[in-house]
């Protein structure tokens, strides 16, 4: 079903989704606390997988429609071993959708991320949280471990606290996930609107195919060794970004010292 709207956008149950101006903005909607169901996991990834092809999108915003709940993770029920092979299918699929995607994803979080959810956070290029966010690991509580967050999280807050917080259950306050660099910014609630609206400004303002390389550079450097990552660094930006005429109309730009009109190619 397509919104009325935007016809190109699909109706979820799930999710609400919606794209203008460039943003793609993707809410959970799974009251009370957003657990990540298999259907719900399966919306997401084909809601993320749909932007690639939209040239008009430049950025994508992934928040929450619950106050209290960014997501509290998995149910217990997907989390039994009759239904764990799906539920760890789907949850790789928004896992592989997201790592993919080409336009820059940022997380708001007002709310607490357990588990599943908090790993989701992870998977955010950016992430913007207030005071009311936590993050939390308590699959240990459960007597299993969160075979995500165990592999991301040493690239992400170091592997001494990784272990702390998978070992323990215990949660990280939004200040102190912001110390460990596992969030960008804590604002306040009230001026959480403003930072988002003026992050994604920012990031609107350049040229799509620019903002893509540099994101693929990025993700595609983290744990290669610096000789290969620079080595692909390089060949990206001699055989793909030099062949985009956004980069003649920057460097025009410059010299003529007006705004870049970018054609996003």
């Amino acid at each position: 079903m397509a919104s009325p709207s935007n016809p190109a956008v699909k109706i979820y149950e799930f999710i609400e989704f919606e794209i203008a101006d460039g943003l793609a903005r993707i809410s959970l909607n799974h009251p009370p606390y957003n657990v990540l169901t298999v259907p719900l996991m399966t919306e997401l990834a084909e809601a993320i997988e749909s932007l690639e092809s939209k040239n008009e999108v430049k950025c994508i915003l992934l928040t929450s429609a619950q106050k209290q709940f960014f997501s509290a993770g998995i149910s217990i029920e997907d989390s039994r071993p009759d239904r764990v092979f799906q539920t760890l299918e789907a949850f790789n699929h928004v896992f592989q959708s997201i790592s993919e995607i080409s336009k820059p994803l940022i997380v708001v979080v007002n709310g607490q991320a357990v588990g599943a959810g908090s790993e989701l956070v992870a998977f955010g290029d950016m992430v913007i949280a207030t005071p009311n966010a936590k993050f939390m690991q308590p699959e240990v509580k459960m007597g299993v471990f969160p075979p995500f967050a165990a592999i991301m999280l040493p690239a992400v807050i170091g592997p001494k606290k990784t272990y702390e917080l998978i070992l323990t259950g215990q949660a990280l306050s939004a200040d102190e996930a912001l110390e460990l660099g596992f969030v960008n910014r804590v604002v306040p609630e009230a001026g959480l609107e403003n930072t988002v609206n003026e992050l994604i400004s920012r990031i609107s303002e350049f040229s799509s195919p620019v903002l893509a390389m540099t994101k693929k550079v990025i993700a595609s450097s983290i744990g290669r060794p610096l000789a290969e990552a620079m080595k692909r660094s390089q060949d990206i930006y001699l055989n793909q970004l030099m062949a985009l005429q956004d980069v003649e109309e920057g460097l025009r730009a410059v010299l003529e010292k007006r705004k870049p009109v970018w054609k996003n190619r």
